[in-house]
């Protein structure tokens, strides 16, 4: 029953994949978020992709916790994209980040850049989160 949600979940990704809108994925604590992301980038490493070509940051890793401020984070994301390359960026937990709309905003104007985000459910349901991010969103519900 599990790999078939999943498989429901990656069939989900990847019909959204490279459309000019945030993906964001969404679910309480533990329910598998960061591993489809994982699935998601296998996906794309086996479809063509290269690895210079996937950008992922989880901000509950300590390693990440100098990013946590949106100008931080926007500045570290822009000087890894290859510029003549589709980009694929995941931001996991994106919660943790000091007004991350607007890193968020800010990727999403590029057109080279395939933007996907996680958040816990407490977030997202808030309602903060959908008043301002004004662009697009596809939301999935793990």
């Amino acid at each position: 029953m599990d790999f078939i949600e999943r498989k429901e979940y990656l069939d989900w990704l990847i019909r959204w994949k490279e459309q000019q809108i945030i993906k964001v994925v969404s679910g309480v604590r533990r329910s598998g978020k960061s591993t489809m992301f994982e699935i998601f980038c296998d996906y794309l490493l086996q479809n063509g992709v290269d690895a210079a070509q996937i950008i992922t940051v989880n901000f509950e890793d300590v390693d990440y916790e100098h990013l946590t401020h949106y100008r931080a984070l926007y500045d570290y994301i822009k000087a890894l994209i290859l510029p003549d390359k589709m980009n694929y960026i995941f931001l996991d937990e994106i919660q943790h980040v000091e007004a991350f709309e607007k890193a968020v905003d800010g990727l999403f104007l590029k057109k080279n850049c395939d933007v996907y985000i996680t958040g816990s459910n407490a977030y997202f349901m808030s309602g903060e989160f959908a008043r301002s991010i004004e662009k697009v969103i596809a939301t999935l519900q793990v």
